[in-house]
């Protein structure tokens, strides 16, 4: 059996449907609270569902039975304010089960974030080395909380602490994908923005605060959620891999691009429209992010990633105008 944390989250329930897809034991962990999250994995046939704070108790009475987490539970918007909160949430939830895995000899996959590079003056470049790690500076808590664990996790292995099975991070950059609508203003512009144009509106963008990027060149590393999957599945079926890996297509592309491929699936002309950056987040924002993939590559994984175009069209004509939006 595979427990996924954040299991009715995004990332977490599209893992949760892959692997109820090839026949295996699932139960998940997470909150479903009273909106319409519990759709995420209304299809699947889960083994359990456990509330975190109930989390200990179910591995104490069911571990046995576990061989691998996958924790993708975590306190994941970038403008949260609350540290306490975030640390014990994005940290010491994280390093409790690194801990018991390690204890019980069971696989341990983690999500990280692109969000730990901060501006990316330091780079892309997924060097799990305790001096790499020093270098970087997280612009938020959230960042700052995946940054802490990662560095946490590689002075356990420097120092000879016993380790799970099998360990890997994964830093997730900017995904996109169905089931992240319960995400609110933390979902993905593509499923922010498509109403606009649905409505016949111009989609709207940030003006740029800097010189070098136009209005709308703002660059991301943009990845459908069905490649980070893939991804999680190799890992599971290659157990001998471990570190920590950055998971995004190696490709940037601008937020305009991005609209343009709205408009494509939708069979209309691009209109997009550019407004001002809110100062709130002016001086904590990312002009441009790409992922080094050369170390997962190495590893042996060497199957293509989505385009930008192929996956915001499966995106919209597949889940967001579809009936069913859910998978």
């Amino acid at each position: 059996m595979k427990l996924v944390t954040g299991g009715a989250g995004f990332i977490g329930s599209n893992i949760a449907a892959a692997l109820d897809d090839r026949g295996e034991a699932v139960a998940i962990c997470d909150h479903l609270w009273s909106q319409d999250k519990w759709r995420n994995v209304a299809k699947r046939d889960l083994v359990d569902i456990v509330a975190p704070e109930n989390l200990e108790t179910w591995l104490t009475a069911h571990g046995d039975a576990l061989d691998a987490i996958i924790h993708m539970g975590a306190v994941s918007s970038t403008t949260e304010r609350d540290a306490d909160l975030i640390v014990e949430v994005n940290f010491r939830l994280s390093l409790n089960l690194w801990r018991w895995c390690a204890r019980h000899g069971v696989r341990f996959l983690y999500a990280s974030s692109a969000a730990t590079y901060g501006d990316g003056s330091e780079g892309f470049e997924d060097d799990a080395s305790r001096e790499a790690l020093a270098r970087l500076r997280p612009l938020n808590a959230y960042g700052w909380s995946k940054h802490l664990f990662d560095r946490r996790v590689q002075r356990a292995l420097d120092d000879g602490d016993e380790a799970p099975a099998q360990w890997v991070g994964l830093k997730f950059f900017n995904v996109y994908g169905p089931n992240e609508y319960h995400k609110g203003s933390m979902m993905s512009v593509v499923a922010q923005k498509l109403p606009l144009a649905v409505a016949g509106q111009p989609v709207t963008l940030f003006k740029s605060c800097n010189p070098e990027y136009p209005d709308g060149g703002q660059r991301r590393d943009f990845i459908f959620v069905d490649d980070c999957v893939d991804v999680v599945l190799w890992l599971l079926d290659n157990p001998h891999v471990n570190g920590l890996f950055n998971l995004g297509t190696g490709i940037d592309r601008s937020f305009a691009a991005l609209a343009r491929a709205i408009f494509t699936a939708l069979d209309r002309e691009p209109e997009i429209a550019f407004i001002d950056m809110p100062e709130a987040i002016r001086d904590r924002y990312q002009y441009f992010t790409r992922a080094q993939m050369e170390r997962l590559r190495a590893a042996g994984y060497d199957r293509a990633f989505t385009s930008l175009e192929d996956g915001v069209g499966s995106y919209v004509k597949d889940y967001l105008i579809a009936a069913d939006p859910y998978r």
